[in-house]
């Protein structure tokens, strides 16, 4: 069981009034918010070590550097994974799919095939996109059913040996579909093909273990996970992450530099080039102590409560309908009503300080598949209680009769 009002109290923000009406923060899928113990430390680290890492022999620098490496640690064990040089910090998840997408230019011919699902974020859709056209290999997409889940059978007959690389989201950020990422991967492996999951909307509800899933890629957001934007994480297998060459080039990601030639670094700073972004990655590690202390299993049983409480309550709602009706579902519920469009109704629900995400949620495709331009968008958190989504309930009743 969670202390939600001790927990409330270790968000500062959730203590706003937002045009004059306590805040109700149902965007998390976009960014969650922040404890105070994650706040401190962005503080702590400028008030009194801030230096550059990896490259001063005086104190500061030392100190730093070891706040930084044991917040790399901190994430190698959240995820269960065997080396912390397999653990690539990076500036999010965008940054590191492109990292991923960039370094298979070298290994993809014509002719070669590359797999996305169709519900995935425009982040895990035009990086290879981008890299077919380098390389003339083909992208094929795994369909979704009027559920929002992906056709795993259309997937199965998709793979074959001109399989080279597959991609798909660990959950949906506009659907909160849980997709069968374990089925995913190991039908990949069976024909040879690597995998990059996309663990940017699962992480803050599901802690991955990511030796039990063998997957060859994974990325995330720290901001996702209570830390700091700007700050990302890229796992990949060492042996993967050895075939890759660099991202991009600049101190730190070097081992020596003449004008006639320049070596590599080895992992994980290959692909760590410049200044890193040092506070960042400390208050990520911040952020992950605080939501192991809150606990993986009680944050999911919980954030599932308010699901089905959110489900039922907006289901009474005449004119109004649920998209993403997996079986499998984190805490995500994107709906619209009959006749109003999403945008309408988000600004009256901000009125009464309610901050839901309207649009589509930089997934075009879905909102395609769906002909509809796109949804409200309410997602959960575990600093988050049912009598704010009876207050929401009530202003999406109020925003119906305005606008209908």
């Amino acid at each position: 069981m969670l202390d939600i009002k001790k927990i409330r109290a270790d968000f500062p923000i959730l203590q706003e009034l937002v045009n004059g009406k306590p805040l109700v923060y149902f965007d998390n899928a976009a960014t969650n918010q922040k404890p105070q113990v994650v706040i401190d430390a962005i503080v702590n680290y400028y008030s009194k070590y801030n230096a550059n890492i990896h490259r001063g022999v005086h104190t500061l620098s030392q100190v730093a550097t070891d706040a930084y490496e044991q917040a790399r640690e901190k994430v190698q064990k959240h995820f269960n994974v065997k080396k912390s040089f397999e653990i690539i910090l990076t500036a999010g998840t965008t940054h590191s799919i492109n990292i991923v997408a960039s370094g298979f230019t070298s290994l993809l011919k014509k002719g070669d095939h590359i797999i996305v699902s169709a519900l995935e974020h425009h982040s895990n859709i035009v990086p290879w996109q981008m890299l077919c056209e380098r390389t003339g290999a083909e992208l094929k997409v795994i369909p979704i059913n009027e559920a929002g889940e992906l056709q795993m059978e259309v997937y199965e007959n998709m793979l074959s040996e001109k399989t080279k690389i597959v991609f798909a989201n660990h959950v949906s950020n506009a659907l909160g579909t849980i997709n069968p990422i374990e089925e995913i991967i190991e039908k990949a492996h069976a024909v040879g093909a690597a995998v990059l999951i996309d663990g940017a909307q699962a992480c803050p509800h599901i802690k991955p273990d990511l030796q039990k899933l063998d997957v060859d890629f994974y990325v995330t957001s720290a901001h996702k996970l209570c830390g700091p934007t700007g700050v990302g994480v890229l796992y990949g297998k060492e042996a993967w992450l050895n075939k890759l060459p660099p991202y991009q080039g600049g101190g730190e990601m070097i081992e020596t530099v003449t004008f006639e030639k320049t070596t590599y670094a080895g992992l994980p700073h290959k692909f760590e080039a410049g200044t890193p972004n040092i506070v960042g990655g400390i208050a990520f590690g911040a952020a992950l102590d605080y939501m192991n202390a809150v606990g993986f299993e009680n944050i999911a049983s919980y954030e599932d409560e308010l699901l089905q409480y959110g489900t039922e309550k907006l289901s009474e709602i005449e004119g109004l309908r649920i998209y993403g009706t997996s079986v499998k579902k984190a805490a995500v519920i994107s709906f619209n009503i009959e006749g109003v469009h999403p945008f309408d109704i988000g600004s009256i629900l901000d009125k009464f300080g309610i901050a839901v995400r309207t649009g589509h949620h930089c997934t075009q495709p879905i909102m395609n598949y769906y002909n509809i331009p796109g949804t409200v968008r309410a997602s959960f958190s575990f600093y988050n209680t049912k009598e704010e989504i009876d207050v929401m309930v009530a202003a999406v009743k109020k925003a119906q009769m305005m606008l209908s």
